[in-house]
């Protein structure tokens, strides 16, 4: 059995610190074998940077994906097409930097990775999700049967469509962006698991992650403002899937909304 950590949207610096802290302990106390999470969100609340990108990584990230922030940091253009295992949405057009997809050898076989945008109500508009995604699952499937999918979309509809769409041909689609949890994880007839949201991994006193009085005062007036990336307590949100490597089909599924626990601070002499 092949278990797969997938841990939604990180927000800014409390976000990725408690990530970062957490990844071998979800390993060595959950029995997880292969960690994905979604950074579009890490670098200040608004894309990633290559620093960000690798201390993921080196902290036992397998494979970082993303969404429509990816391109608001601009040191990621030029550092996404060295490094494979940060995905951009698959549904760009042809030529744009990057992979929306990858495979990765593991001691259990091969998982591949896959990150798609939606386009209800998403900037911008992409490519048809259905359609990149129809083409790239028949040509991953010739390589492995454990596919991982993360939907950054923004309507739950759009999110079950395609997590229907893909049953039994996939062995798991999450959904990522709203940064709110649902509780609708299942496991659809074909095999596949679903969950429409993975949540966030952030400041758990927040609108978003976000400070809440901004979020307030926007409502209020109209008016543009600013909004910080909140402090205080963090919460991780996401879902663990557990997955029959020889045929692909996910077994189990599971949310997971842990508090984060800073190891406390030595004592000083």
């Amino acid at each position: 059995m092949l278990r797969i950590l997938f841990l939604g949207d990180i927000v800014g610096e409390p976000g990725r610190k408690a990530v970062i802290d957490s990844v071998q302990k979800f390993k060595e106390e959950r029995g997880v074998d292969f960690v994905i999470v979604n950074g579009e969100n890490s670098a200040n609340g608004r894309g990633i940077t290559p620093k960000i990108s690798i201390d993921l990584l080196r902290a036992g990230v397998a494979v970082i994906t993303s969404g429509d922030h990816i391109w608001d940091q601009k040191e990621v253009l030029p550092y996404i097409p060295t490094e494979p295992r940060l995905l951009r949405p698959l549904n760009y057009p042809p030529g744009t930097p990057g992979a929306g997809s990858i495979v990765l050898d593991t001691p259990k076989g091969k998982v591949a990775v896959i990150n798609v945008q939606g386009r209800t109500f998403m900037q911008p508009p992409l490519e048809n999700p259905f359609l990149a995604l129809d083409a790239e699952v028949k040509r991953l499937r010739q390589e492995t049967r454990v596919i991982f999918v993360d939907a950054h979309a923004e309507t739950t509809s759009e999110k079950i469509a395609i997590g229907r769409f893909l049953d039994g041909r996939v062995s798991a689609v999450v959904g990522t962006h709203t940064h709110t949890q649902t509780a609708d994880e299942q496991i659809f007839p074909g095999g596949t698991a679903f969950l429409c949201d993975a949540g966030m991994c952030g400041p758990y006193e927040s609108c978003l992650g976000r400070e809440i009085q901004p979020i307030i005062a926007r409502f209020l007036t109209g008016r543009p403002v600013i909004y910080p990336v909140a402090k205080g307590p963090v919460k991780m949100h996401g879902a663990i899937v557990d997955i029959d490597e020889a045929t692909g089909r996910a077994v189990h599924i599971e949310r997971v909304a842990d508090m984060y626990e800073p190891a406390p601070e030595p004592a000083a002499v």
